[in-house]
């Protein structure tokens, strides 16, 4: 199996279980203008390990997740209605984990693995 360059892990924290169905995209920084690469929706288990190509040039990148939605479908009420990281890529580096720590008023993020 085939994983991306970027990889990404939802964690509902208030619920204390993965956010599947989260919508996440993935786009580039390219002279001043943001571009779309991929998107993508977290499976049962939170996860989306096939989130665009298998490498990627160094550069700047965000993802954005439609937390608005996930909570709507689930009756809560949340104060960030999307969530965007921006991080950056060097190219040399084998895979970029960006895990969300996601709750209905608070979210945390990190360099996973």
């Amino acid at each position: 199996m085939s994983v991306s360059h970027v990889t990404t892990h939802v964690l509902d924290t208030g619920s204390g279980k993965p956010a599947a169905g989260v919508a996440v995209t993935l786009q580039a920084l390219d002279g001043g203008q943001w571009v779309l690469i991929a998107t993508g929706s977290t499976d049962a288990d939170g996860r989306i390990k096939e989130l665009g190509p298998d490498r990627l040039p160094s550069g700047t990148y965000r993802l954005g997740f439609d937390t608005g939605a996930y909570f709507a479908a689930t009756g809560t009420e949340t104060f960030f209605p999307e969530v965007t990281l921006t991080f950056g890529v060097a190219e040399a580096q084998a895979h970029y984990h960006v895990p969300l720590l996601l709750s209905p008023f608070a979210y945390s993020t990190y360099r996973g693995s």
